[in-house]
């Protein structure tokens, strides 16, 4: 059984293992695997990884079930938009998909920013299974980017948003 806790330094090596994973396992057919590994080796190595932990207004989880990480989330507060949240990142291990491990994380992801109105993410438009994902949690089309990601990534995706209501 997994359970999703804050992602500490120990965790970033595994989670980068992980990112790298899931990445292949998603994207070499899309954008082929030279490409993914340079987008790996950039955006997901231990030292990208460390900088999102200290970041204000975020949250970095993982799904652990005690002996390997599952799966990971990375959201915060947009920088310019003050009642949106963003989700930069969500995968789980290839080996562990269809398990739950990524509504567990989405769950506790979702609950950490009292402030945010909307919940947003980018979406690579081939990637099906996760558009799926996303709608089946709530998310609709709210429009398009040329730079998922990350500027310049030259890599298209759908801009989804959820809104979120909180108690009280």
């Amino acid at each position: 059984m997994f359970f999703v806790r804050t992602a500490g330094k120990g965790d970033l090596s595994r989670v980068s293992a992980l990112l790298g994973r899931s990445w292949h396992a998603t994207y070499d057919a899309i954008h082929g695997a030279d490409r993914v590994e340079e987008i790996t080796a950039a955006q997901h190595s231990v030292a990208a990884l460390d900088a999102r932990l200290s970041r204000p207004d975020s949250e970095f989880v993982v799904a652990d079930d005690g002996s390997r990480i599952g799966g990971m989330a990375y959201a915060a507060m947009d920088r310019n938009e003050t009642d949106v949240a963003v989700l930069h990142q969500l995968y789980v291990d290839p080996d562990l998909v269809g398990q739950g491990i990524g509504r567990d994380l989405f769950a506790e992801v979702e609950t950490c920013f009292p402030a945010a109105k909307r919940l947003r993410l980018e979406v690579d438009p081939k990637n099906e299974r996760a558009i799926r994902f996303y709608a089946g949690l709530g998310f609709r089309e709210a429009g398009w980017t040329r730079n998922c990601g990350f500027d310049q990534s030259g890599l298209p995706a759908i801009v989804m948003e959820k809104t979120l209501s909180f108690p009280g």
